[in-house]
């Protein structure tokens, strides 16, 4: 709790206290007063209207600064013309109740905001205040900002991880979980990537930073939470235009009742008066207006605190409504950790030439398979290698002493019109020719990670009706993988432009209503995940063009965390509904009660303020959802 909202409440508290003590000193007859106003005395009046004035002040001021902003039609405005209307009445005790019990509800409001913002401000906390930039054998403590790609910074025991960057020297666990949601320590060690916000276990690690401050994990990461609020839900931008066009309209209509009533009943000026006051308490959209963004501002912190990045309400309520998810197979389903597993040379082929081949032109690409090819080959020699280009979806191309290097899928041999053997082998082929003449063929296998069982059995119970495998492998590869994690369908052998095609195909396909997700990690999946309904991406291992695109960033690279996030998603849903229909429904009902005198002034409080309250701890349930 902030100071201000302490502050707040004791005032609140003492309101109430002085409240209680005059409405007992007034109704016991306790001080002698001139009776006035027919069995209303002055003492009540000088009290009642004191009090009042301290405890209304700041709907009054708020009230008379939006009318002279033009801002007439607000909250503020109906609660100062219905508390002034019970004074001219004579409802002294109801004036100042109204106006009371109105301050309690803001102040739960806030308080309620504030714990919703809690598990999201915790991130702020990440962003680093400085870095310990190596200069030789100095250290200089320096803004992050001052750090450049390719400098040493030095990170001691139980400091915050400043930059994104490669250690090169330590050894110690890292605490992830304000990124992660993961409450076991990650250790690190020479050659480990890590990521900006985590915070330093119990020793010492040198860096090398590989981007700038402004393009780390930590800034990208605050970002996305600042700008999660600007994309609002379809029920948070109805409820807001309903708000704007609602609050003018009962304000005519309780005018209308209090002029109307007199020549239509046999009720006098006063009660008509007293009616209108009712009615206006009554319709104030508090309840609405407040209860459902918090509701989705709920979800979205529960969701920061798995660590599960939301981009904005709106991808919140969509994902209430997923259908179908569409899978990238490297990176996300699998671990995108490959390893060689056999090399099969060609006749007068060494397996030794055949490998180094492969290492040689592999050596300039950043792809996983070009990763494991290296590492299967080691320290030993490599052969320099010119003019090299990446062919996506198809393989690597460049020359060795004049000669033609190729090594890639059989696409790219095909290209060349080289032939090779028919392979009936399970895994990644990378097909290796050397000046037109084929030298064989090395196999990369990749794990499917242990957590994909995982999503596609919580999936399944969640009501995710397809569950669709994309992927530029081989068929037989991507049938494997597919057959084993037992999804619906595996479409194989795909360049970049043909995933956009199929995921377009699947999005004419649905069912209306429903929505579709693809979950991808690499640069290549980045414009399918703009294409669907939602796209969900790898935080620690995917790439930040994937990570730009997507909607969702799953932050610890786990997919069972997106039936995680459907679960937030659908009780945030249902609590948002619920509330929508519990304020109308109480509104509506003491509304016609109130234009037809069987309502008084506090059932209209509790019609307002009451149903707020009750909204805004409904609503506050979103922040607590069990895996």
């Amino acid at each position: 709790m902030t100071e201000k909202q302490k502050k707040n409440g004791k005032a609140i508290l003492l309101s109430l206290g002085l409240f209680v003590i005059l409405v007992a000193i007034t109704h016991l007859g306790v001080l002698a007063a001139i009776p006035v106003l027919g069995n209303c005395k002055i003492t009540d009046l000088v009290l009642f209207l004191i009090l009042y004035l301290w405890v209304a002040r700041k709907v009054l001021k708020k009230a008379a600064g939006n009318i002279s902003r033009g801002h007439v039609f607000d909250e503020n405005f109906l609660m100062a013309i219905a508390s002034i209307g019970a004074f001219v009445i004579g409802e002294y005790t109801e004036a100042v109740a109204v106006v009371l019990f109105y301050q309690i509800g803001e102040w739960f409001e806030d308080y309620a905001v504030n714990r919703s913002r809690a598990s999201i401000a915790e991130l702020m906390d990440i962003c680093p205040e400085y870095a310990n930039l190596k200069n030789g054998d100095t250290i200089e403590v320096v803004d992050p900002d001052d750090v450049s790609v390719g400098d040493i910074i030095l990170v001691k025991p139980g400091e915050r991880i400043p930059l994104d960057g490669i250690v090169i020297k330590g050894e110690s666990p890292v605490d992830t979980s304000a990124l992660t949601g993961e409450s076991v320590p990650r250790m690190v060690g020479e050659g480990s990537e890590i990521i900006s916000g985590c915070v330093n276990g119990s020793g010492t690690l040198e860096i090398e930073v590989t981007k700038e401050f402004e393009d780390s994990t930590v800034v990208k990461i605050l970002e996305l939470v600042e700008n999660a609020s600007s994309k609002k839900a379809n029920v948070e931008n109805f409820i807001t235009r309903f708000a704007r066009y609602y609050t003018p309209f009962v304000v005519i209509a309780a005018v209308l009742l209090a002029v109307i009533s007199p020549f239509a009943g046999d009720i006098t000026w006063m009660d008509s008066l007293k009616r209108a006051c009712i009615f206006l308490v009554i319709s104030c959209p508090c309840a609405l207006v407040i209860s459902v963004p918090l509701g989705f501002f709920g979800g979205i912190g529960a969701a920061s605190s798995k660590g599960i990045l939301v981009k904005g309400s709106n991808y919140l309520e969509a994902l209430a409504g997923l259908d179908t998810i569409v899978f990238d197979k490297t990176g996300t389903l699998t671990r995108g950790e490959f390893v060689v597993t056999d090399r099969i040379a060609a006749e007068g082929v060494s397996e030794d030439e055949l490998l180094q081949l492969a290492a040689s032109i592999e050596q300039y690409s950043n792809h996983p398979i070009a990763v494991s090819l290296l590492n299967a080959w080691g320290d030993k020699e490599i052969l320099p290698v010119e003019k090299v280009e990446e062919v996506s979806g198809f393989g690597i191309k460049g020359w060795i002493d004049g000669k033609e290097l190729l090594a890639g899928n059989h696409r790219l041999m095909e290209e060349a019109s080289v032939i090779i053997p028919e392979i009936h082998e399970i895994g990644t082929i990378v097909h290796v020719a050397l000046s037109g003449e084929y030298k064989g063929y090395v196999v990369i296998k990749d794990e499917i990670k242990e957590d994909s069982y995982k999503a596609v059995e919580r999936l399944r119970k969640l009501g995710v009706r397809h569950m669709v495998m994309l992927t530029g492998d081989k068929k037989e590869v991507g049938e494997a993988v597919g057959k084993e994690l037992g999804l619906d369908k595996v479409y194989s052998e795909l360049l970049p432009q043909d995933k956009v095609s199929i995921a377009e195909e699947l999005l004419e396909a649905m069912p209306a209503g429903k929505k579709l997700a693809f979950v991808g990690d690499g640069i290549n999946d980045a414009p399918v995940l703009a294409r669907c309904d939602i796209g969900i991406a790898m935080g620690s291992m995917g790439s930040d063009a994937a990570i730009e695109a997507a909607d969702i960033v799953l932050m610890d690279d786990q997919p069972h965390k997106i039936a995680t996030i459907m679960k937030i998603a659908g009780k945030t849903r249902g609590i948002v509904r619920q509330n929508i229909v519990f304020a109308l429904g109480v509104k509506l009902l003491v509304m016609i009660l109130g234009a037809l005198g069987y309502a008084n002034m506090w059932a209209a409080v509790f019609a307002d303020v009451g149903v707020s309250a009750l909204a805004i701890l409904n609503s506050m349930r979103a922040l607590h959802v069990k895996e």
